[in-house]
């Protein structure tokens, strides 16, 4: 058995390991106190010295045990409590920790550094009030110490209290003029309450200070990418990849910047990295779904935003982007359901309302309707972001609502931008420059109305400009509309700030924007203000609310005076609005009804609207023409199986026999408008009237029956039949509509009186005159550009032309 040592020839070695410990002979201290503690296990001074020294070491776990033995036994020791709270506070136990320096500072209340650690566990406890108190204590006691203001400001941040944030930034720099991170969280501060110029400077101190400061490049970028100002926010992520290449959120960065540059081989590439790197980083998974979106891989899309939500089950984001791919496959249904868990777990979620809506309209599906409109005319009412101005136009034609709506979006996701500087008017050109600028130069409806007008420009006076920005699909309207233009220029992989900047080389005089607020638009390249004048033409009924949109073109049935006030662009009023082609062909095929579907007798009624336009009031109406019309039909058209069905189940609910609906199959152009020949009478509907569909009736010979309404879009097909000279046509509400259908259907000298008149002014009206038309917008452009030169202010204007013109 070994003699017992003394009390003080153990303290002696006590002394000596602490020397040892002091003098950076942390080992040899070390395996002296592991010699002592194997003689005096419950020593607390053995286990306090071994402690420190795991917790110098970063051993957490054991520097933990062995100072909580040391306290159990000899519980008020200051230099234990403290080590085991800051290794608690490590091990992200930050309540043990609290309780720690709680009892440190009873034994020394007076010791500023024990309120400071304190207060950063009460902050990583998300108790940010008593961590707030706690630094104003410690800054009490030593009012010099630069990190505890930086620390106040952290926990101030927390609180939302960015103001007084920034004030215990200046505090901290002001002690310490080489502080890095107080430049750092000041930009951080500063970006939160929009002082985004004071925000980069001082990232740029924090890097100036700290060159090798990779999350300041990286907050820098961020900076710059909020004010998409892509490139530069591109080399500041690059610059921190290259200081710290394992980082996960700036390869993020990297990839949200290049896919803004439309570099979207490259942003893939750098989602796929930042992933491999932090496997579970659900949101670059979502960001390589956007990606794939652009690059029109729809089904690799689902897969990311699927693996997003799987890594993050309340990401409603991932949940909406999810959605709104299935929505563009016509996957409606799915669609919906993905809208619904997103809406869950985020109600007031930007826009999302406003999707959800378009795609129960897309089947049809009326339920909740009246409740849903009256909800969003509320949230809008209110300037809130949830619905979409497209989709407002679809549900009222309120006009003071549609015109709010637009103000929403408008300042939410196309804001004037000033990037490249005020725009001047260029010296006079020889000839006018015209750009048009559109994603559906292709078989797409706007494009098979405005064709001809293309080819017919007057190359004399006007250089005529495409910029597309969508698919370059090749099909023949699209190698037609390639050679109809000057200059054809495909932009689609240029960003907008590019686009735009492109335009001003040019010297475009006049940019006609064909898009408005419809899907796929590239509204901020009007923004950046691409032309000296800019105008709003077909692909948008209604005012884009936007103060860089000039002029609108319109005719007075589209915006009769009393509704001018509605408009924010000012207003040229042509003889007729909707240009045609003359050159659309009509297939030489004769249906006959057995080859449709339709009964070999009874009066047709025909609607091929897109399935969103059809509301729940209109279909009412066109049941209550059924019911009064023996063995009429409706020709139909329904996108998807689930619009069909809840179409069939409204019938029946309303009486009508589900066969009574005829549902017509998507046909080639030709084919599709020579089809419309074997119907009777085109029932337009409301409050989003049929546009191209009514002209490519009209086109056919098939009379179309208007009911008018207040906005752009709910006028449009009063407009067409205006400018055919058919004004019997236009109803004003919704019982002269039925009753007028009832009538035609039930009188067949009427009937034919109508489609007689119809074949001898199809050739010799406004409606088909392209000719004509073209005339008239270039002498709208002849006045708006000759007022611009002059520096004359934007105006309404009225085009009047002889009709020999």
């Amino acid at each position: 058995m070994k003699p017992r040592q003394t009390s003080s020839a153990l303290q002696s070695l006590i002394q000596h390991a602490q020397m040892l410990q002091q003098s950076g002979a942390v080992a040899a201290a070390a395996e002296q106190y592991r010699k002592l503690l194997q003689q005096y296990p419950n020593s607390p001074q053995l286990l306090t010295g071994l402690g420190t020294i795991a917790l110098q070491q970063n051993d957490l776990e054991q520097a933990e045990i062995l100072l909580g033995k040391s306290l159990k036994i000899l519980p008020k020791q200051e230099q234990a409590l403290l080590s085991r709270g800051i290794a608690l506070a490590l091990l992200k136990r930050p309540q043990e920790a609290i309780a720690c320096y709680t009892q440190t500072l009873k034994l020394t209340p007076d010791n500023a550094e024990i309120y400071n650690l304190r207060g950063f566990a009460c902050q990583e406890a998300k108790q940010f009030q008593k961590a707030l108190a706690d630094y104003d204590k410690a800054l009490l006691l030593k009012p010099d110490a630069a990190t505890i203001y930086n620390n106040r400001g952290n926990v101030q941040q927390e609180l939302k209290c960015f103001a007084e944030a920034i004030v215990s930034f200046d505090q901290a720099i002001a002690l310490n003029a080489d502080y890095a991170e107080a430049y750092f969280n000041r930009g951080n501060a500063q970006k939160e309450l929009l002082k985004l110029d004071d925000a980069l400077a001082s990232y740029d101190s924090a890097i100036a200070v700290k060159a090798d400061f990779a999350q300041a490049h990286n907050n820098r970028g961020l900076l710059l990418f909020s004010l998409t100002r892509f490139e530069e926010a591109l080399s500041s992520f690059e610059q921190a990849l290259s200081l710290s290449p394992d980082y996960p959120e700036a390869l993020n960065n990297r990839g949200l910047a290049l896919d803004r540059l439309k570099r979207y081989i490259e942003a893939l590439k750098c989602f796929e990295q930042a992933v491999n790197l932090k496997p579970d980083y659900a949101e670059a998974c979502f960001n390589h779904g956007d990606t794939l979106v652009h690059l029109k891989c729809k089904p690799e899309a689902l897969a990311s935003y699927e693996k997003a939500f799987t890594l993050k089950p309340d990401y409603a984001e991932a949940y909406v982007g999810h959605g709104s791919v299935l929505d563009e496959l016509k996957q409606y249904q799915s669609a919906l359901a993905s809208y619904d868990k997103a809406l869950a777990l985020e109600p007031d979620f930007v826009y999302l309302r406003g999707k959800r809506l378009c795609a129960k309209l897309q089947i049809c599906d009326w339920q909740d309707m009246a409740d849903a409109v009256q909800e969003m005319t509320a949230k809008i009412e209110r300037g809130e972001q949830a619905y979409n101005a497209f989709t407002v136009m679809s549900l009222t034609d309120n006009l003071a609502l549609q015109r709010k709506a637009a103000e929403i979006w408008t300042a939410n996701k196309s804001p004037a931008a000033d990037h490249l500087g005020k725009i001047s008017k260029y010296p006079t050109h020889d000839k006018i420059r015209v750009g048009y600028f559109s994603m559906d130069f292709r078989a797409h409806a706007v494009s098979l109305l405005t064709a001809e007008l293309f080819e017919k420009h007057d190359r004399s006076r006007f250089e005529i400009f495409a910029f597309s920005y969508g698919p370059n699909t090749q099909d023949q309207m699209r190698l037609r509309l390639e050679v109809a233009f000057d200059r054809f220029i495909d932009v689609q992989d240029l960003s907008d700030l590019e686009i735009a900047k492109l335009a001003r080389e040019l010297e475009i005089d006049i940019a006609v924007d064909l898009a408005g607020h419809t899907g796929d638009c590239r509204t901020g390249i009007l923004a950046l203000r691409a032309a000296p004048v800019q105008v709003s033409y077909i692909g948008y009924l209604g005012t884009m609310a936007a103060e860089y949109m000039d002029y609108m073109l319109a005719d007075t049935v589209l915006i009769p005076p009393a509704n001018r006030r509605h408009y924010q662009e000012k207003i040229v009023y042509l003889p007729s609005y909707q240009v045609n082609d003359r050159q659309r062909r009509i297939a030489e095929t004769v249906f006959s009804r057995a080859e449709l579907g339709l009964p070999e007798t009874g009066f047709v009624f025909c609607c091929f609207n897109n399935n969103f336009k059809i509301t729940e009031a209109t279909f009412a109406s066109w049941m209550r023409i059924l019911n009064s019309v023996t063995d009429s039909v409706l020709f139909i058209y329904a996108e998807n199986e689930f619009a069909q069905k809840n179409l069939q189940q409204a019938a029946v609910a309303s009486g009508v026999a589900a066969d009574r609906l005829v549902f017509g199959k998507a046909l080639p152009m030709p084919e599709y408008i020579a089809r419309y020949r074997a119907a009777d009478l085109f029932l337009d509907t409301q409050p989003y009237n049929a546009g191209t569909t009514a002209s490519d009736a009209l086109w056919a010979g098939l009379p179309v029956l208007a009911c008018t309404g207040q906005s752009f879009a709910s006028r449009m097909a009063a407009s067409l039949l205006t400018a055919i000279d058919l004004p019997e046509l236009i109803t004003s509400t919704p019982a002269e509509y039925e009753l007028l259908a009832i009538e035609l259907a039930s009188n067949p000298e009427k009937m034919a009186a109508i489609k007689a008149k119809l074949q001898q002014n199809r050739l010799t009206t406004l409606l088909f005159d392209s000719q004509r038309f073209t005339r008239h917008i270039e002498a709208a452009y002849l006045q708006i550009y000759q007022r611009n030169q002059a520096s004359l202010p934007v105006e309404d204007i009225e085009i009047s032309l002889p009709s020999n013109n």
